[in-house]
């Protein structure tokens, strides 16, 4: 093999090292900072907020006694039909359990609430669907608060709670959680901070 084919075959092989390195990386929560200083929300609200990374738990399995097995005449889009991934239910709280359930749910908070929650059951089977919440300010023309994304697997209940922090006291007015599974919107709630 001549000198010129030997170095092109190294460079191939570390190419392709990289590549496959690259492939393999580790993708962690994505969370989104706040918007840049200069939008419309009061500053108080936007210069401190810090999304905390969502948290995932999954719903304690049923009982064996309760499975019941698929006779040989069910169709296969039957059983499916019960394993697809969809969002169940969203509450809003103050606090959440060690299971990250929402321990009273609201959709009313006082501006010195610091953090809100939003947990998120899900049901169905999924091996790797990303799971965000946005939270947006409906007052005036409204303005994005933040988007906090998960990447879940999971094969059967769970739930994902976000939490959204902020040191300052909460400007009064509308707010809007939109959940979305891989980038698309399927359910929202809105919430309210009202002065006491």
């Amino acid at each position: 093999m001549n000198k010129h084919a030997r170095s092109f075959a190294l460079h191939g092989i570390a190419l392709a090292g990289l590549l496959l390195l690259g492939a393999c990386g580790k993708h962690d929560n994505e969370t989104a900072t706040a918007p840049p200083a200069a939008s419309t929300v009061p500053a108080p609200a936007q210069s401190a907020l810090a999304p905390a990374p969502a948290t995932t738990a999954l719903a304690p399995a049923a009982p064996a006694s309760t499975a019941v097995p698929a006779s040989a005449g069910t169709s296969a889009s039957a059983a499916t039909a019960t394993e697809v991934f969809q969002v169940a239910q969203v509450q809003l709280g103050e606090a959440v359990t060690a299971g990250y359930k929402v321990v009273k749910p609201s959709t009313t908070f006082d501006p010195a609430q610091n953090t809100i929650y939003a947990s998120v059951d899900t049901t169905g089977t999924t091996t790797g669907a990303t799971l965000s919440a946005h939270f947006s300010y409906l007052e005036g023309k409204g303005q994005d608060v933040t988007t906090i994304s998960q990447t879940i697997a999971t094969d059967g209940p769970a739930t994902t709670t976000f939490k959204l922090r902020n040191p300052n006291d909460w400007p009064v007015g509308k707010y809007k959680v939109e959940i979305a599974v891989d980038g698309k919107p399927v359910t929202s709630e809105t919430f309210e901070v009202k002065a006491a």
